[in-house]
């Protein structure tokens, strides 16, 4: 059996963009009514889509993901309790489909934080003084980087000392691998099949 496999996260260096707002949830991230699709492809034209348009329909310029600065960012810095709301899986979904890998927040809701993790998006909560750190260098440098390193468990801004972030240890495991829960499983199905053969 062969399942798809995400691309496997090791480290990062790219630019970031800011969504300066607590408590950001599911249905501001991927609005229900984009919630009747099975399947990931397109979704990431609507992430934040009643925040990224005006009501008559038009490009909100004001909008960070809009800004010609965002184009080509692969880490979203936002604020406290980012994902809160419904546990729905089109969340993480949306954010990858627009082209990011790692969220840096002060906090995230545990189920979108699981939701996102599963989806190949890396959920990196820091403390206020490094938070304060990041948005500093964005507002001096729209250009400034980020440099993520999943097996060292490190972030840190271009140039800076690292911090360190904790994940737990199965989802990095499975996002080092690019891989999922039953991919972890699959690729163990030898040992499975001798582990059955001892116990039959």
């Amino acid at each position: 059996m062969k399942i798809e496999a995400k691309d496997p996260f090791t480290t990062l260096a790219a630019t970031f963009v800011v969504l300066p707002a607590d408590n950001v949830d599911t249905d501001q991230i991927i609005p229900a009514r984009f919630l009747k699709v099975t399947d990931k492809k397109g979704l990431g034209d609507s992430v934040f889509a009643d925040w990224r348009r005006l009501p008559d329909g038009s490009v909100n310029t004001d909008f960070p993901l809009n800004r010609p600065d965002a184009k080509g960012a692969q880490i979203l810095v936002a604020g406290q309790n980012f994902g809160c709301g419904s546990s729905r899986e089109h969340a993480p979904w949306a954010l990858v489909g627009w082209g990011l890998r790692a969220i840096i927040a002060p906090s995230f809701a545990d189920i979108f934080k699981g939701n996102a993790m599963k989806n190949g998006l890396l959920p990196i909560a820091v403390d206020a003084a490094f938070h304060a750190r990041i948005l500093e260098a964005r507002r001096a440098d729209p250009a400034a980087r980020i440099a993520v390193d999943l097996p060292a468990q490190t972030v840190a801004l271009e140039g800076q000392p690292p911090v360190r972030f904790e994940i737990d240890p199965f989802a990095k495991e499975c996002l080092v691998h690019g891989i999922d829960e039953l991919g972890y499983l699959l690729e163990r199905s030898a040992d499975i099949d001798r582990y059955e053969a001892k116990h039959a």
